[in-house]
């Protein structure tokens, strides 16, 4: 078997670099008699990429669009698996090699927020347009891998695939995030935390509009009015206008430690020193922070919307996106009852034990070999009337 995986270019998205390099890696282990051949774009300045003067910008649509595409129909497989719908224009050019194509999609967020393009690009409506015409790819895969049911639901309505071609394999956590030993995490707080009674919250991720956190810095506050020692510890991007007004407002200055786009081993420690991760999301493809965070043992406050309750099960506190009293009183909750807290880390554990990324590696297996097999007996039956 030659399985040609096409990745995304190198660096732009961290989320899609640890989906391809996870899945890489177990899928070698898994059939290490397979050939997998790896394809992608080449990279281009990010920093550069609007300034279209500097021809920057017409170089990442000419790589995006045109070179990759034909660079990848260059490359001989039995089967095509492209692993970010936003690369799956790919597809249209692939379509005529005949080989079966697969198409993971992670998430369809900006057909429900579309002015997340705002600001991220100089033409938005160009970038809307461009965007639409990759991930319309997917109607031509024989196949479309959804990370959650709430994603495969979202391709089917915005796209109109149908749901027999749309298998769910979720996505796993690395075996990487796991409890640290009790010294490093003492050590970590003591060196963090303000108080030896401050309650440590934690929030990872960008400061989008679905990503809720104007509730999480509310939640902040309501904590701090109540007279309690609290401390929100961020990382990501960077916050955004309502937000950095709301934080000037209620002199939250103070009570924001922000740890910037950390590295693994930042955000290791970040998840096991911290005392509950607030996670109110109104939109996630999948939703791998709380995955992470249940691995290492951190409670998790989450939103009741998208795919977030079939990713937690019963393994974390959700609650309505809004309800700002529901998730301070499962702070305090969390933070006074050990019992109640201690059930919720060991169900935590429980769940992701099962989201591996070898249990997704063994799913993506089964479906290569039923899709080439598929090919298989279709030549055969064709070269037959002959």
């Amino acid at each position: 078997m030659r399985l040609v995986i096409v990745r995304r270019e190198p660096g732009v998205a961290l989320s899609m670099d640890v989906y391809a390099d996870n899945l890489v890696a177990e899928l070698k282990a898994i059939r290490p008699n397979w050939e997998v051949v790896e394809v992608a774009p080449q990279p281009w300045s990010k920093s550069q990429e609007n300034l279209w003067h500097s021809g920057i910008g017409i170089r990442k649509y000419y790589e995006r669009y045109w070179h990759h595409p034909q660079q990848v129909c260059q490359v001989e497989g039995d089967i095509y698996h492209i692993i970010d719908h936003t690369n799956a224009h790919v597809a249209y050019w692939l379509k005529k090699k005949g080989k079966p194509i697969i198409i993971t999609c992670h998430d369809l967020v900006q057909f429900i927020y579309p002015e997340i393009l705002k600001g991220q690009s100089r033409f938005p409506a160009f970038s809307m347009a461009s965007w639409q015409f990759s991930v319309k790819g997917m109607c031509y895969a024989d196949c479309v891998i959804a990370v959650s049911s709430n994603t495969a639901k979202d391709v089917h309505e915005r796209l109109g695939i149908a749901l027999d071609k749309i298998v769910v394999v979720p996505n796993g956590v690395e075996a990487s995030f796991q409890p640290l030993p009790s010294e490093e995490i003492k050590y970590f707080r003591q060196k963090y935390q303000r108080y030896p009674e401050e309650i440590c919250l934690l929030n990872i991720g960008s400061t989008h509009q679905r990503k809720n956190i104007i509730t999480v810095l509310k939640v902040l506050k309501t904590l701090k009015d109540k007279g309690l020692s609290v401390r929100l510890w961020r990382s990501g991007g960077k916050f955004m206008g309502e937000q950095i007004t709301f934080i000037k407002e209620h002199n939250l200055e103070e009570d924001i430690l922000d740890f910037g786009i950390a590295d693994k081993n930042i955000l290791l420690q970040l998840y096991n020193a911290a005392d509950v991760l607030l996670a109110p999301s109104l939109y996630e493809g999948f939703g791998l922070t709380v995955l992470e965070a249940m691995a290492c043992g951190l409670p998790v406050i989450t939103s009741n919307l998208s795919s977030l309750p079939e990713v937690v099960g019963d393994a974390a506190v959700l609650v309505e996106s809004m309800d700002i009293q529901a998730m301070s009183e499962a702070v305090v909750k969390l933070k006074q009852d050990s019992i109640y807290c201690q059930k919720l880390v060991s169900q935590g554990f429980v769940r992701a034990k099962q989201l591996t990324w070898k249990k997704s590696a063994e799913h993506l297996v089964s479906i290569y070999e039923q899709l080439t097999s598929q090919q298989s007996k279709f030549v055969v039956a064709n070269n037959s009337l002959v």
